[in-house]
């Protein structure tokens, strides 16, 4: 074992300037490094199973000359005992790191779970959508937490103010929640069960969704209705009205519309094909053109600054948000007119929305025609629960949708020329 050096005071202590190993006494092997420009630290040297070995004790003078001499004797005291310090020391280290690496909070774990999953998301919007709604309702409470802290009474506090209130934005929270922790146990940040799960766990405590707030549709017109807005929208002269007049004619959904590209388009066999990516259930969609859809892609400008079918005033491509004005303002027009407007007598008189001209089409082919379900399904790109008809649907039936989509068509033109009022063409409309 080293040999005891003098036992040097704390003023001597602090006088050791030179660069190198100083002797200090006390306990033997207890070394002052001083460094060249690294500042100074402790070393003690002590011998381990016959090999001499060094062992950091901290930087000086954070870690003063009693404190180094105590924790000398603590490090001799247990070689004398058959223990390996310096290796407990490593070992101690590599917990502590991988204690921090698997130590995450959901605030943490919610940034990691979004960017491994939001390129899965169809809509761009829903990465504002998920940030925004944790970060208001969940980040206060539980942001700041180890996920593996996380309990049902944490979750029950997240969502107990807002159930009752705000039960769709309280029930979209807690699925958000239970994703980014089941997200959390599968990446090791946590274990045991999800205590933001609903069925089995939550549903004994929060009351059911379905019974606190009745699920409210899409406004839409009756469609009856619907002859009179197509002449009133195919009087608007703007590409807004175009797209929406497509949107309507062939029961597409708005994003679909908006984002459609020349490049999608098969003109001369009447044809649109919806890639995978673009569709809400990731399955490519070919929808088959009516005369009237035909016409509009025939007459609307072909722009070399765009991909775009229905592109916006500097190329990109058409919002919602301009659609949906559209609507709102025809509705006005007609208000203004002395006339009721475009409403939803169903669901206290709302105004129709875009979206809500698919369930038009559904209630007409369902009410009017004798096509089979999983056609008019078809038309709408949905995916059917049943297994049987998801059988039947594994096909496009294309023939049978072109007939039912072209029979829309008429139904829609031919209540217009019977319908001999006068309207009178908006042209330059700010849409």
């Amino acid at each position: 074992m080293p040999k005891t050096a003098k036992q040097l005071t704390d003023l001597e202590v602090k006088q050791l300037q030179s660069p190198g190993l100083h002797s200090v006494g006390g306990v033997k092997g207890l070394r002052k490094q001083v460094g060249k420009s690294t500042g100074s630290s402790w070393i003690l040297r002590v011998k381990i199973a016959g090999k001499t070995r060094e062992m950091g004790l901290g930087p000086y003078p954070a870690v003063s000359l009693a404190s180094a001499r105590a924790s000398a004797r603590q490090v001799h005291e247990l070689i004398r005992q058959g223990h390996d310090p310096i290796a407990q020391k490593h070992q101690a280290a590599k917990q502590l790191t991988q204690e921090r690496e698997f130590t995450k909070t959901f605030d943490e774990v919610t940034d990691l779970y979004i960017a491994s999953v939001e390129q899965q998301w169809s809509n761009p919007k829903s990465r504002g959508q998920w940030l925004s709604s944790l970060r208001t309702y969940a980040s206060p409470q539980i942001g700041k937490m180890s996920c593996r802290d996380i309990a049902t009474e944490h979750i029950v506090g997240v969502l107990d103010k807002i159930w009752l209130t705000k039960t769709e934005t309280a029930t979209r929270v807690r699925g958000r929640i239970e994703k980014i922790l089941a997200y959390a146990t599968t990446r090791g940040f946590r274990d045991g069960d999800n205590p933001a799960r609903y069925k089995g766990h939550l549903d004994t405590i929060l009351a059911s969704p379905a019974k606190l707030q009745a699920k409210v549709h899409h406004p839409s017109l009756a469609y009856d209705d619907l002859p009179y807005f197509m002449k009133i929208l195919r009087s608007v002269d703007s590409i807004a009205a175009r797209c929406l007049e497509f949107m309507i004619l062939s029961a597409s959904r708005q994003g679909e519309v908006r984002g459609m590209t020349w490049s999608e388009l098969d003109l001369d066999n009447k044809l649109w094909v919806i890639p995978a990516a673009r569709m809400k259930a990731k399955k490519e969609h070919t929808v088959p053109l009516t005369t009237r859809c035909h016409e509009i892609l025939r007459n609307v400008t072909r722009r070399h600054d765009s991909p775009y079918v229905f592109a916006a005033l500097r190329g990109g491509k058409l919002s919602d948000a301009t659609v949906g004005k559209l609507v709102r303002t025809l509705h006005a027009n007609e208000i203004a007119n002395g006339r009721e407007g475009f409403i939803d007598r169903h669901q206290g008189n709302l105004p129709a929305v875009p979206h809500g001209f698919r369930s038009t089409f559904r209630d007409w082919a369902a009410e009017t025609t004798s096509y089979p379900r999983e056609v008019i399904e078809h038309c709408l790109a949905h995916q059917l629960k049943d297994r049987s008809e998801a059988a039947y649907q594994r096909g496009t039936i294309l023939p049978k949708r072109s007939k039912l989509m072209a029979q829309y068509n008429e139904f829609i033109f031919n209540e217009q020329a019977a319908n001999t009022e006068t309207v009178t063409p908006i042209r330059h409309a700010n849409f």
